[in-house]
């Protein structure tokens, strides 16, 4: 075949412009093509937006905080039209990490179309037929709007127009309980809208329920409603929204949001042509990333597994190692970590206590420090949440952790889950006073403080000492 690319890459968010920078950094031809914007859900509808309207939410809830430390603040005025501002500003100040010239400069051919497979090999875009003989697919995802009667005779929001509302939300809705769901609920609520959040199971599904009963309680101190059950019916018009729900309760708001999950953006794209494989959750891939076709991989949202910026990014540069040496590059998630932004945060990596105790039964050992126990978060008035950490033996298996800046203390248990260190060598490192991470320290110290003081140690420790005093 007369190839015209090395490699074509169809998609130009996270996990897209991850595998063609690295392709086109080593030297290939890499073809790029993307049909939207450059950046993709990520930059322009997901993490930077959504952390950007967090940002100016948590300034306008420490104002709401009068008198605290003995400084007395202005009660907030919150001005919509410059909150939007911030997350403009916020979006051009990290987009050109993700622009066309970008791109192009380390060597990629950017095509700003739609691409359909039309074989193994080959891909037809903006009138173009292109070859190669590996093709990457990381079309992303959408958001998941469910068949509720009435869903499309009402303008409902998504997390791709939420940022095109022209006012403040006087009252936003919200069908759904998940990061999305939770994260604007409480931007919101702190922006000054009333907010309702309407979820049939647990917010949070996904993590650990101690910790995500933390977060619901903040919220609700803040204001913010939770009604259990199942959105049936929605009705009315611009700023005049009703959601029936079955259990028989009636929710009326301005706006109203639907964050209930996310789909595979495959549609158009010839899967089906090719004899691609797909699943309910998006491309079916191996452990590889490869699809049932093995010349033509699939990376990030559009295939069935984790939806993460992180994850999109880690396919992306697998696959590229894998295309650039010829090496197999399986994925591992071992440790997979991720983090919802409320206040206080929540942040996972590896499995929680059910998952452990499910897997590994009584060999699992839990240890659970408060906040409160921790000078720096005592300092900061900022006791609120706790860590979790859950061990199989001494063996870092799990870390459940909600409180402020939660997320930043992941990366130690990565490196323990993944056997690069051990819970001994967390529990004996010397960590900066006062800090959160000695949380981290003191938990992993837990665990090895029946061995360290036993009753081999203290024989040790005895023997030791009388020798001393008959030879001193």
């Amino acid at each position: 075949m007369d190839f015209t690319h090395d490699v074509i890459v169809i998609g130009g968010g996270a996990a897209g412009l991850t595998a063609a920078g690295g392709c086109a950094l080593f030297g290939l031809e890499v073809a790029l093509i993307e049909a939207g914007e450059m950046g993709g859900e990520c930059l322009n509808n997901g993490c930077v937006p959504s952390k950007a309207l967090i940002t100016a939410a948590r300034r306008a809830a420490e104002a709401r905080e009068a008198t605290r430390f003995g400084v007395t603040l202005q009660p907030p005025q919150v001005e919509w039209s410059g909150v939007h501002g911030h997350i403009r500003d916020a979006i051009a100040a990290i987009e050109h990490h993700d622009s066309q010239e970008t791109f192009e400069g380390m060597g990629c051919e950017v095509i700003r179309a739609r691409a359909t497979l039309t074989g193994k090999h080959t891909v037809e875009a903006g009138g173009r037929r292109l070859a190669a003989p590996r093709i990457v697919i990381a079309t992303g995802s959408r958001p998941f709007v469910p068949p509720i009667e009435g869903i499309d005779d009402v303008p409902y929001l998504t997390n791709e127009n939420l940022w095109d509302v022209g006012d403040l939300p006087g009252h936003l809705v919200i069908i759904g309980g998940g990061v999305i769901g939770m994260e604007m609920a409480q931007a919101f609520r702190r922006l000054g809208s009333d907010v309702t959040v309407i979820e049939p199971d647990k917010p949070m599904g996904r993590d650990d329920p101690d910790n995500v009963a933390v977060v619901v309680g903040a919220m609700e101190e803040e204001g913010v409603r939770f009604v259990k059950g199942k959105a049936k019916k929605v009705s009315g018009t611009a700023g005049a929204l009703s959601v029936e729900i079955d259990n028989g309760e009636s929710v009326t708001g301005t706006h109203l949001l639907v964050a209930v999950g996310r789909t595979a953006n495959t549609a158009g794209l010839g899967l089906e042509t090719v004899g691609i494989d797909t699943a309910r959750n998006g491309i079916v891939v191996d452990e590889r990333r490869r699809t049932s076709v093995k010349s033509i991989y699939a990376i990030g949202d559009c295939r069935d597994g984790p939806r993460l910026t992180h994850v999109s990014g880690y396919e992306g540069s697998n696959v590229a190692l894998e295309i650039v040496f010829g090496l197999p590059t399986k994925v591992d998630y071992t440790a997979l970590p991720w983090c919802t932004y409320t206040s206080p945060e929540v942040a996972q990596i590896g499995l929680t206590e059910g998952e452990a105790r499910a897997k590994h039964g009584d060999k699992v050992t839990v240890i659970t420090k408060p906040f409160g126990d921790n000078e720096r978060a005592l300092t900061e008035g900022q006791e609120k949440g706790q860590a979790k950490i859950v061990f199989k033996g001494k063996k870092v298996v799990g870390a459940s952790i909600v409180g402020k800046h939660a997320g930043e203390l992941l990366l130690p248990y990565t490196q323990a889950i993944t056997g690069k260190s051990s819970s001994f060598a967390l529990g004996s490192a010397i960590i900066a006073y006062p800090t959160r991470s000695e949380i981290t320290k003191a938990a992993a110290f837990d665990v090895w403080e029946p061995t360290v003081f036993g009753a081999i140690p203290k024989k040790w420790a005895a023997f030791l000492a009388r020798m001393r005093r008959r030879f001193a």
